[in-house]
């Protein structure tokens, strides 16, 4: 934890890899210090279509997925970290959001299922 879930615009990466989109969303959460680096999972999903009002043809959302008992200062503090990152990024034209998505500890089930 956390899920770090990424959805963008496809034709963002014609100007910047997935990778680096990912990666500075990864920096971010980790940055924030409310996790372990090991604990941070980030996946990225690109869209083809989709609708933005306007002349925006470009789209960040991203989608931080964690345990409830954060209080609001340190998801406040997670969001302006992980959207200070992807500023960063220099991308030009878009809508970048960022919010986060408390899961309830006591009806979230993590199983592992890893061969030796």
């Amino acid at each position: 934890m956390p899920h770090c879930i990424v959805e963008y615009s496809a034709k963002i990466i014609e100007s910047l890899p997935v990778e680096q989109l990912m990666h500075a969303v990864y920096k971010g959460v980790n940055q924030s210090e409310l996790f372990t680096a090991a604990d941070i999972k980030v996946r990225a999903c690109a869209y083809d279509d989709f609708y933005l009002p306007g002349a925006e043809q470009v789209f960040v959302h991203v989608n931080l997925k964690i345990l409830s008992g954060r209080d609001l200062s340190q998801r406040k503090k997670l969001t302006e970290s992980v959207s200070n990152q992807l500023e960063r990024l220099g991308i030009e034209e878009a809508v970048i959001t960022v919010e986060v998505t408390k899961i309830e500890k006591e009806s979230y089930i993590k199983k592992v299922t890893l061969t030796a």
